[in-house]
């Protein structure tokens, strides 16, 4: 099973209040965020780890070099305009086997983590998409399920069927590969539009809950993660 990283984002609003550290080397634990990653991914039995970031990054470049020596790691250098445009630079790295894709800023307990990718390595799901019902996010995606957790739609905004938003955190089949790139030739940005793309071709998705998940974008989320994960 292969692994993938977006670490594209510039991490403006973190630069904006201050905080001058690129956002994958961003210490928890004393461990750089990326880093912190890369040897979870490894402990999952990865076959390889891919991972983009951007051209202004040469630490973060530089880190990725060490970590290569010890794990399976494929670097992409590239700058694009969306998380969907990062997932796509990484494709041709992708297919094969099936994966799971995070953002670099995406914090979440091992242990659950864990069992994630035992459900999804068991499962018959195209997609097996972490969700959660902790929100703590500017423009949370909001994610609709049935009774059985099949997912139904991606929302802007709340609705009956939305217990959960998206975790950022997603298991996919090389077939969602193939929806990636119609989403690229049609012009579509965005990776909330992404997931819409794979519902409305009739993939099926299916949610797994984490009691939290924390996203790093803002100066004080990083306090908010070190806290969470010595919970």
């Amino acid at each position: 099973m292969k692994f993938a990283i977006i670490a594209a984002g510039e991490g403006a609003r973190l630069i904006k209040e201050g905080v001058n550290t690129p956002k994958p080397l961003i210490p928890l634990q004393g461990t750089p965020i990326i880093e912190r990653l890369v040897v979870l991914f490894a402990s999952q039995g990865a076959s390889s780890i891919n991972i983009i970031i951007n051209e202004q990054q040469p630490d973060t470049l530089q880190l990725l070099k060490r970590l290569q020596e010890q794990y399976p790691i494929n670097i992409v250098v590239k700058d694009t305009q969306s998380s969907m445009h990062s997932l796509y630079a990484l494709s041709h790295l992708l297919r094969g086997e099936r994966f799971c894709l995070t953002t670099v800023d995406t914090i979440f307990k091992e242990e659950e983590f864990a069992e994630y990718i035992k459900a999804f390595k068991s499962g018959s799901s195209d997609a097996l998409m972490a969700v959660t019902e902790y929100i703590d996010d500017e423009k949370p995606l909001y994610v609709d399920t049935d009774s059985k957790l099949a997912i139904t739609a991606f929302s802007d905004t709340p609705t009956a069927s939305s217990k959960y938003i998206s975790g950022g955190i997603y298991g996919l089949q090389e077939n969602a590969l193939d929806i990636l790139e119609q989403c690229i030739n049609g012009g579509n940005e965005r990776m909330r539009n992404f997931q819409r793309s794979l519902v409305a071709n009739g993939l099926n998705l299916k949610a797994y809950p984490f009691k939290k998940i924390i996203d790093i974008d803002h100066a004080e989320d990083i306090s908010k993660a070190e806290e969470f994960l010595t919970e």
